[in-house]
């Protein structure tokens, strides 16, 4: 059920009105119907997998409830691990058993060892990363004393499988989102045209440019051969919009959908591409992710030392980015960019003057800062998009073939396909540009405008939707 469907439409219609309208001021039964409708939308995709999030949810509320009765570290701990091995067994094998296996039979072939193809075909329910990570961020941090366990299991039902950022996130954790189902929630006028807002310009994004986008990407990934190298270097820019758009055009509608509930979700991204470092990128790109891997994988490496040797850091950083690629996906190709992306951090350890600090993020504007700024920009850019040539590709050699024909004297020939979208990306960049200078969180805070002027932008896009809305693609992160 994508977000960009008459069906979701429908569906969002009739929870809403219940919601608000039957069962205002019942707070149990809002869950209640939260937590089906929740349970409805994942199974939309496939019923056959709704046992897993049922079945996981109840694994981590029964495990922290029974971490909260006892100081028994041992006790304790094995509730814990009971919770671990569940949900990473369970992600483990979905997404990751046949990357493995066939790994192996590679592995035991380029030893002269030939052994027979699975015969096992595992299916992955979409959104597994996501609610995994979510669930078992809640029993760690119980085990850890931050949160206490919850008592209601409808309430940490719906927590967990809470359909507006179900699938593709924002990874949210307990101690913000699970809180909010406890609480009476009444409806405010001024967050819900907020979230129309976020909607609005969430649906944009993704069918308007993602969409748009993704048609010239996946030529040129299949048919690279045929382009010239400024064509292909073109595409690797055009996918990381794209990646992009339909990213955060995701997250925004699960803010915008989530806050017409009620509800406030974490910001997802803050204009990534205009990062000036590695580490600013990774401030704001997928921030509920990166905070994860943070508080759960770095942090844990670093055993709650703050003074670590260059040597100690470059490691923590190299491994928590290969896991982070891993987690994208069972192909070499994730786990490349992961370690991509780990290496990038290096210099930036071994020579710290060269970060930007938070307050650096907007240059000076004088021509020296405003030169220095764009060459560190320019330079994080390039850094991701030489990254993003794997994370595009079915496979290792599929990429270096990529790259092959890219790195050619064509490189600096003229662009003769895909100018159009070009300079769309471009534009939208530009856009971008104006949101990050006026410190804004999107293009359509625009309330304060003249009604009628408001209103116009609000009807354009609209129809520039509906017709852009004919090839409706899943989103990119639905097989993560």
């Amino acid at each position: 059920m994508l977000y960009n469907t008459l069906d979701f439409a429908v569906f969002y219609g009739l929870v809403f009105g219940l919601y608000w309208f039957v069962f205002r001021d019942r707070l149990r039964i809002q869950n209640v119907l939260l937590l089906t409708a929740s349970y409805v939308f994942y199974g939309w995709w496939d019923w056959r997998f709704l046992g897993l999030i049922a079945g996981g949810s109840l694994v981590d509320f029964v495990s922290s409830y029974q971490m909260s009765r006892t100081e028994d570290a041992r006790r304790r701990k094995a509730w814990l691990m009971l919770s671990v091995v569940f949900n990473l067994g369970m992600l483990g094998f979905f997404k990751y058993f046949g990357f493995f296996v066939d790994s192996f039979i590679a592995l035991a072939q380029s030893f002269g060892v030939t052994l027979g193809p699975r015969t096992l075909r595992v299916i992955l329910p979409v959104g597994i990363s996501f609610f995994v990570f979510q669930s078992l961020s809640y029993t760690i941090d119980v085990y850890r004393k931050r949160i206490k366990a919850a008592t209601d299991p409808v309430a940490f039902l719906a927590f967990v499988s809470f359909f507006p950022q179900l699938v593709a996130g924002p990874i949210e954790r307990a101690s913000n989102l699970l809180p909010q189902f406890y609480k009476a929630r009444r409806f405010d006028a001024e967050k819900a045209r907020e979230g129309l807002r976020y909607i609005l310009w969430g649906l944009f994004k993704k069918v308007v440019i993602a969409d748009s986008l993704g048609q010239c990407v996946d030529l040129a990934v299949a048919h690279h051969e045929a382009y010239r190298g400024s064509v292909l270097a073109v595409s690797v820019f055009l996918f990381a919009i794209q990646l992009y758009c339909d990213f955060s055009g995701y997250s925004d509608m699960a803010y915008g959908t989530a806050r017409l509930l009620g509800f406030d979700l974490m910001r997802n991204f803050n204009l990534p591409y205009f990062a000036r470092d590695i580490f600013d990128f990774w401030r704001r790109w997928h921030i509920s992710l990166t905070t994860w891997f943070r508080d759960y994988v770095f942090l844990p490496l670093s055993k709650g030392k703050t003074n670590l040797s260059k040597a100690m850091l470059i490691r923590n950083y190299l491994i928590t980015f290969t896991v982070s690629g891993l987690w994208h996906g069972a192909n070499w190709t994730y786990v490349i960019w992961g370690v991509l992306h780990g290496l990038y951090h290096i210099p930036y350890i071994l020579f710290p003057q060269l970060k930007s600090t938070i307050q650096q993020t907007r240059p000076p504007y004088t021509v020296p800062g405003t030169v220095r700024a764009g060459l560190q920009i320019g330079l994080t850019l390039g850094l991701n998009l030489f990254a993003l040539m794997f994370f595009m590709s079915p496979s290792v050699a599929h990429a270096l073939s990529y790259m092959g024909h890219l790195f050619t004297p064509s490189l600096f020939q003229e662009l003769n396909d895909f100018r159009l979208e070009f300079a769309g990306a471009l534009a939208f960049l530009g856009l971008e540009w104006v949101v990050f200078h006026y410190r804004k969180h999107h293009p359509l805070e625009i309330g304060h405008w003249p009604a009628v002027l408001r209103w116009s932008v609000y009807y354009a896009m609209v129809l520039v939707i509906l017709y852009f809305n004919y090839e409706r693609r899943a989103f990119i992160y639905f097989q993560f």
